[in-house]
């Protein structure tokens, strides 16, 4: 049965598959169905403890993978997180390799990202009151370095930073496109991670991305196009290896760290908010005072 979860209760938030709360060692909690302004999460959010601490999972894609990427509704996920309290998010990401060194089962941890997708909403600041977050770093160099920490102590193949290309899919690339993103000097393409991210930042929530290459899109030749049934098997071994990472990671993320606090992802609306606050639509206000409730 789905329980509320009291804010501030839950300050870690991993978005991911939904097999990633099943890592060793969790202990499941509860699941809350959680109800925001701009509608239903992908699923209910569980709720486990991992290594004593309290940690939000949420399947981007609904449990049993339903979901397309065009489909998600980023802006519920993100709000929901943000609504129990959370401060800081993974998103782990199956992607495809751009770079001959960065292998199938690789662990990558990006520090760019390039928008490619054109179907989804990707701000919350609509219908009369404009905000311009700072996004020139798009991932939170303090989560990724605490990630990277993290893979080197489980000894797993991982490459610090790089630049994710965000496509819309759900297909995958062409040989064209392939090349062209490989000319542009991209790491990583992938689905997901925008408008995870940008969202993350208008939320005011540290966000870093944990990828998995499970392929090598279709650039390479040799390499059999990427395919399902291949990419599932480098699925589930990516996400057990994500697994590792995270178990090693969250006790890290719980500890208090004042340079965290002043982390400037927490910051982000500070100087965003563009909109005359005498002219801001109420309505609006009312229904993002989650979000910018200590500005207005």
């Amino acid at each position: 049965m789905a329980r509320s979860v009291k804010r501030a209760e839950v300050r870690i938030g991993i978005i991911g598959g939904s097999g990633l709360y099943a890592m060793q060692g969790a202990k499941l909690l509860r699941e809350a169905r959680i109800k925001t302004p701009f509608g239903a999460p992908s699923d209910a959010v569980t709720i486990a403890e991992v290594a004593g601490v309290s940690v939000a999972f949420l399947p981007r894609h609904g449990k049993g993978h339903r979901i397309s990427p065009t489909e998600i509704n980023f802006r519920a996920n993100i709000y929901a997180l943000k609504s129990i309290g959370v401060e800081r998010i993974i998103g782990v990401a199956a992607t495809g390799s751009l770079k001959e060194e960065l292998a199938p089962r690789d662990l990558v941890i990006p520090d760019q990202l390039v928008d490619k997708t054109r179907h989804r909403a990707s701000t919350f600041f609509t219908d009369g009151i404009v905000a311009h977050v700072q996004f020139n770093k798009p991932f939170c160099p303090g989560l990724g370095a605490v990630l990277a920490e993290s893979a080197q102590e489980v000894s797993l193949n991982m490459h610090s930073g790089g630049v994710y290309v965000c496509m819309e899919g759900p297909a995958f690339s062409t040989l064209a496109e392939s090349q062209e993103n490989r000319r542009m000097g991209y790491d990583l393409i992938g689905m997901t991670a925008s408008p995870e991210a940008k969202l993350a930042r208008e939320a005011e929530i540290c966000y870093a991305t944990l990828a998995f290459v499970t392929d090598y899109d279709c650039w390479k030749e040799g390499e059999e196009a990427v395919n399902v049934e291949a990419l599932i098997g480098n699925l589930t071994e990516g996400t057990r290896r994500a697994q590792m990472v995270l178990a090693k990671a969250i006790p890290k993320f719980a500890r208090h760290n004042p340079s965290q606090d002043r982390c400037a992802c927490r910051v982000a609306l500070s100087t965003a908010l563009v909109t005359d606050k005498k002219m801001m639509d109420k309505r609006t206000v009312q229904k993002l005072k989650l979000l910018v409730g200590k500005y207005v």
